[in-house]
């Protein structure tokens, strides 16, 4: 295995996009020529990154319990492999918090915990929980998948979120008494730069700059896809 890798995935198959619809389902035919319809967990609009014809891959599952038997992991854009699946950000982001491979994070706590209640009304869950063995520092750390690009810009968000400018102002509403982190995971490595996506969600654009006016710690997070495994490239600077 090769050690600069974060993640490791497991064997993939390799197909071409035949179409992506209903949100959660995308048709793949694969090398053998089998159209097989594989589960979506992007549910957003995923401009530019469901290109029929784009060569893809695949994973799957032997879970007889599951409906779909295979998950979209990649698609290439541009010569550039983008991550799909939008449940594996968080399962890479815990593993690298677990491991103090974070910057800026480092040093700063001992426990790790995953979807905590919080907010005014608790109905929120916090991506993680980061607290110290003093229980004096603690860190609520969201993580937004990012795939949308222009150029070497790393975009967010594709569409309109409301759920997404909720999240910005809760965190707001933790300071002065916590540290809040907003990390965005550049989901593809052919972007170099972050900014808030305005011209999709210009409210996000404003409550995004007045987040980080007011003190919430911001990383976008850099990574290298490849059918093999994903590799951390560091911090993106920010265009605001």
């Amino acid at each position: 295995m090769d050690s600069s890798f974060i993640y490791t995935y497991p064997p993939l198959l390799p197909g071409i996009l035949k179409q992506r619809y209903k949100r959660f389902l995308a048709d793949i035919e694969l090398e053998s020529g089998e159209i097989i319809t594989a589960h979506c967990a992007n549910t957003g609009p995923m401009i530019g990154v469901c290109d029929s014809g784009s060569r893809v891959y695949v994973s799957q599952s032997n879970n007889p319990k599951r409906k779909l038997a295979y998950s979209w992991e990649l698609i290439e854009v541009n010569n550039t492999w983008v991550g799909i699946n939008t449940a594996l950000p968080n399962r890479v982001i815990k593993q690298m918090l677990e491991q103090e491979k974070l910057p800026t994070l480092q040093g700063k706590y001992s426990k790790v915990r995953p979807e905590v209640p919080y907010g005014k009304d608790k109905k929120s869950r916090i991506d993680f929980l980061l607290t110290d063995d003093t229980g004096e520092k603690t860190i609520y750390l969201e993580v937004k998948n990012t795939t949308l690009a222009k150029d070497n810009l790393a975009l967010f968000p594709d569409t309109v979120t409301s759920r997404g400018q909720k999240h910005l102002q809760e965190l707001m509403d933790l300071l002065p008494n916590a540290e809040p982190v907003m990390l965005y995971f550049i989901n593809r490595g052919d972007c170099e730069i972050f900014s808030p996506a305005d011209d999709y969600d210009p409210n996000y654009g404003k409550l995004f700059r007045e987040a980080m006016d007011k003190g919430v710690n911001v990383l976008p997070c850099r990574f290298e896809i490849t059918p093999e495994g994903i590799r951390y490239l560091g911090l993106a600077p920010l265009k605001l």
